[in-house]
C-alpha cells in the first residue's frame, strides 16, 4: 500500500487536524468531542440548524460541506463506518439556536440507528429534531422498495437546498419539506473500474478484473447490478443516463440538474468526456440542463470510478441551489 498516510488507525485523526488548519477561518472543532466540526459563526447565527454526518473516506463529504448557509455541524466516523450516536447528539447540540435541528444524512444501517438514537437524547434535553434520509442510489435497491436505496452524491442537492432553505429563515418544517423534495426528486448510479483500499486494512477490499466494469457499484464497494467488460466513456455514460431515466420515467420533458463526481483516483478529465454524452441523450430527449456539477463532490478513498446523479428541479430548488453559500466543497 503505497499512500500518502501516517499511522493506519489514525488517519481521520490527521485528516481532521489538517482540515481544521487549512480551514480555520471558516470551521473549528466542537468543545464537546473531537470528532465533531462546526462553522465558526454558528453562535451567530439563528436559525434552523443543519447537521449530517457519516463515514471518513467521502471527502469532501462530510466535513466538506460545512459553511455559509449550508451544513453548521457534521458528525465524523472512521473510514466507511458511521459515527456513534453520541457524535451525532454532539453534533446537533452544536447546530442548535432555538428553531429546531435538521439531520440530513445517507440511508446506511448505522447512521440510521445513531441518528435516531442521537434525536431520542435531544428530545430529552427539549431540542426538536427532524431528519431526511439521501436515497438516491438507484442500484442498492430495486424501485418498488425505493426506501431502502442508499444515499450516494445525490445527498450534495440534499444539504445545499436544506441549508438555503434554512439560511432564508424557513421553519424546521419547510427546511425539512425543502430538503425532502430534493431527496425524492435526485437518483444516481455509480461505475467502479478498480477498487479501493481502507488504510488500516492495507489491501484493497474488493476486485475488479482488468478489463471489466462494476455497474451500480456502492460507495463502499457494495455489490453493484452487474459486472460487464470494460466499455467506451460514451458507452458508459449512455448505460448510466439510461438507467436514470427507466427510473424517473418521466412523463413530460423536465428541467434537470447534473452532477457527475469522480470516486477517487479519476481524472477531472474523464468526468468531462462522460458529460459530453450524458448533457447529448438528456438534451435529444428534450430535457433542459439548468445546471451542471462536475468534479469530486462525494468520493470513496482511491477508487477509480464514478457517480451520476440526475435531480429534477421546479421553481424553488432552482432557487435554493442558486442561493449563495460558502463551503470547502
Amino acid at each position: 500500500m503505497q499512500r500518502f498516510i501516517n499511522n493506519p488507525e489514525l488517519v481521520v485523526d490527521d485528516l481532521i487536524r489538517g482540515f481544521v488548519k487549512a480551514n480555520k477561518k471558516l470551521v473549528k472543532v466542537s468543545k464537546h468531542n473531537n470528532r465533531v466540526l462546526k462553522v465558526n459563526n454558528s453562535s451567530e447565527i439563528k436559525k434552523v440548524g443543519i447537521v449530517t454526518g457519516g463515514g471518513s473516506g467521502h471527502e469532501p463529504a462530510f466535513l466538506g460541506y460545512l459553511g455559509d448557509n449550508m451544513v453548521d455541524a457534521v458528525a465524523i466516523g472512521e473510514v466507511f463506518a458511521s459515527p456513534p450516536a453520541q457524535a451525532f447528539y454532539d453534533a446537533i447540540i452544536e447546530a442548535d439556536h432555538g428553531k429546531g435541528v435538521a439531520c440530513l444524512f445517507g440511508n446506511y444501517a448505522g447512521d440510521n440507528m445513531n441518528v435516531k438514537m442521537a434525536i431520542q437524547m435531544a428530545d430529552d434535553d427539549g431540542i426538536t429534531v427532524k431528519y431526511v434520509v439521501a436515497n438516491d442510489d438507484i442500484a442498492s435497491s430495486p424501485k418498488e422498495t425505493a426506501e431502502k436505496r442508499h444515499g450516494i452524491a445525490g445527498g450534495v442537492f440534499m444539504w445545499k437546498i436544506g441549508g438555503a432553505r434554512a439560511a432564508l429563515g424557513g421553519s424546521l418544517d419547510e427546511v425539512i419539506q425543502s430538503a425532502q423534495k430534493a431527496v425524492n426528486y435526485t437518483r444516481s448510479i455509480c461505475v467502479g473500474l478498480n477498487s479501493c483500499t481502507i488504510p488500516a486494512v492495507g489491501k484493497p477490499n474488493f476486485s475488479i478484473k482488468e478489463g471489466e466494469m462494476e455497474f451500480g457499484i456502492g460507495h463502499h464497494g457494495e455489490a453493484g447490478m452487474k459486472v460487464e467488460k470494460l466499455k467506451s466513456a460514451d458507452e458508459i455514460a449512455t448505460e448510466m443516463t439510461m438507467a436514470i431515466l427507466e427510473d424517473f420515467a418521466f412523463a413530460e420533458k423536465e428541467n434537470l440538474v447534473v452532477l457527475l463526481s469522480g470516486l477517487g483516483s479519476t481524472p477531472v478529465m474523464e468526468l468531462y468526456i462522460l458529460f459530453d454524452t450524458v448533457e447529448k441523450i438528456l438534451t435529444e430527449r428534450g430535457h433542459h440542463i439548468s445546471k451542471v456539477f462536475i468534479g469530486d463532490y462525494v468520493t470513496s478513498l482511491d477508487m477509480n470510478g464514478v457517480s451520476l446523479s440526475i435531480m429534477k428541479v421546479d421553481e424553488e430548488l432552482v432557487e435554493l441551489l442558486d442561493y449563495s453559500a460558502k463551503a470547502v466543497g
